[in-house]
């Protein structure tokens, strides 16, 4: 071992210089122990909103939801904790705040979590040409949110360049394009072959945004897909049949519901694709929440889950859902462990489900983020002070 112009030291007195130099750094905030984007900017939905839809609303959504991991309702749409805690603990870093409970660019250290619950990724334009109602306009799209973040910017680079920001921070886009799906199909007045054909308009809204964001800059951005449809009590109870055969036979989900899930991912990871080309100097991956949640279903049991297909929090209906008491209401019921079930109330996730999703999703991409090691050794130690080991 060596340590360059000071080739005298002793064994004793290099590690006491190495102890030395790691509490600077430590004390200076190196971050040796999380991930090597210093932010993580999040663009999504109901599945990733840590906090904006609770700012918009006020008081919803309530206890039981938050019951599990926080003990009180935080906003978000589980019985713990959503897709972006998850990410944010599998990569290391510190889970930004939710863009509305900000103020300064202090609060904004870490990035921010731009989702919120209901948002699309079309503009609510598109609906309203088609006669569809948007429950409420607050809620957003992706659209509206990326122009959140450029608002943000202003904040966070007033008087300065913005490009060391976005091009050292990881950007999030997704999971976005379930509720474009959701708004017509609980009309009950949209036929399913017609939502089909909203698809590639989902993917083009999703593609534009990409766009936008490695135009202002963005260099790394994580592209997740939607869940599958057919596996949520949501949907199996909207499209219940008796017919055996629109079941999958290992699982119980609809084949026909995640069949159109899977053709949204195969049309979003199409366009991902096309965007890699056209924009080379950025890093497009796409986390496949899809396959990670069909991989759980095969395996639930293994997982510890006794009831895949069932909903924890709800009415009484064959899935333990019922449109009539969705969960919250005075008459709904909730479960006795929620870490037995996929399906927190219908359609959005436990805590349990949330975690194994996320991380079965990125075990398969982190080797192409620039994610540091879990824990500092003395390699990484020497190589920041230019030692040889």
């Amino acid at each position: 071992m060596s340590l360059n112009g000071t080739r005298g030291l002793n064994s004793y007195n290099i590690l006491s210089f190495l102890f030395f130099k790691l509490t600077i750094l430590l004390l200076s905030g190196a971050h040796l122990c999380h991930g090597c984007y210093p932010r993580m900017f999040i663009f999504g939905d109901s599945l990733t909103d840590t906090g904006n839809f609770l700012s918009i609303f006020g008081d919803v959504p309530m206890l039981p939801y938050g019951q599990t991991f926080f003990h009180k309702a935080t906003g978000r749409w589980s019985d713990g904790r959503v897709f972006a805690d998850f990410i944010a603990k599998e990569l290391g870093m510190s889970l930004p705040v939710a863009y509305l409970n900000g103020k300064t660019a202090e609060d904004f250290l870490y990035g921010a979590n731009f989702a919120v619950g209901g948002a699309t990724a079309m503009n609510h334009s598109f609906f309203q040409e088609k006669g569809i109602t948007v429950a409420d306009p607050r809620v957003g799209f992706l659209a509206l949110q990326i122009q959140w973040f450029k608002q943000l910017l202003t904040l966070l680079c007033p008087q300065s360049d913005c490009r060391n920001i976005l091009e050292s921070s990881l950007f999030l886009v997704g999971e976005i394009g379930v509720n474009d799906y959701n708004i017509p199909a609980s009309s009950f007045s949209v036929p399913f072959d017609e939502i089909r054909t909203f698809v590639p308009h989902v993917i083009q809204a999703i593609g534009e945004g990409i766009k936008e964001l490695i135009e202002l800059g963005a260099k790394t951005l994580v592209v997740p897909g939607i869940i599958p449809f057919g596996c949520t009590p949501y949907y199996l109870t909207m499209f219940r049949t008796e017919n055996n055969e629109d079941y999958d036979e290992v699982t119980g989900c609809m084949k026909w519901l995640n069949e159109f899930s899977y053709h949204h991912e195969k049309l979003l990871k199409e366009e991902l694709n096309k965007l890699q080309r056209l924009c080379p100097e950025a890093t497009i991956i796409h986390a496949d929440y899809n396959g990670a949640s069909i991989d759980i279903f095969k395996s639930a049991e293994r997982y510890g889950f006794t009831n895949p297909l069932f909903a924890c929090c709800g009415g009484e209906g064959r899935y333990n859902f019922t449109f009539e008491i969705p969960c919250g209401d005075e008459r709904s019921r909730v479960c006795a462990d929620p870490s037995r079930y996929l399906s927190w109330d219908g359609f959005h996730l436990t805590d349990r489900a949330n975690e194994l999703i996320v991380h079965r999703a990125f075990s398969k991409i982190i080797k192409r983020l620039d994610v540091c090691e879990s824990s500092p050794d003395l390699k990484l130690i020497a190589d920041s002070m230019d030692f040889e080991l």
